[in-house]
């Protein structure tokens, strides 16, 4: 079976993000839906995954990336949502996040970078509203960035 390039990458960005023990803990589900949300160092990156997705890999910089899904687990699937990010630090410097789709195949997850500062902790608040949905869901995360 052949692979695309770009499908190697992204299993191999879904294979990093997977790995991470915070991951399985940064979910959050509602209405039949499940958005799972975390963050990672874009130095956690290879150097192909970053050049791939226009991501700057920077001990400055954070990935953030949100997938929602719709149905019982193994039976599940992507959906496209609408999605307002917003970081904000320990001393309660607030920055508006943009997230971009991306897309591959049928997944559908959404990236954004923040800035990070030394050791840093950054608290995001997510409003995510799945299409088809009445309601946006509402999570917030808390992530500890520590300086190499």
């Amino acid at each position: 079976m052949h692979r695309s390039p770009v499908r190697t990458i992204v299993l191999g960005l879904f294979a990093l993000l997977l790995a991470l023990p915070a991951f399985a803990d940064n979910s959050t589900r509602a209405g039949g839906y499940v958005v799972h949300h975390n963050a990672v160092p874009t130095t956690s990156l290879t150097p192909d995954v970053a050049r791939q997705y226009g991501i700057t890999r920077s001990a400055n910089r954070a990935l953030v990336n949100i997938s929602v899904r719709q149905g019982e687990l193994g039976a599940d699937r992507a959906v496209q949502a609408s999605v307002k990010l917003v970081a904000t630090n320990l001393n309660g410097q607030r920055l508006d996040l943009r997230a971009r789709e991306v897309r591959e195949g049928d997944a559908v997850y959404y990236l954004a970078e923040a800035r990070i500062t030394g050791n840093d902790t950054l608290v995001f608040d997510l409003e995510v509203t799945p299409e088809g949905a009445t309601a946006p869901i509402k999570a917030s995360f808390r992530q500890e960035f520590f300086a190499r």
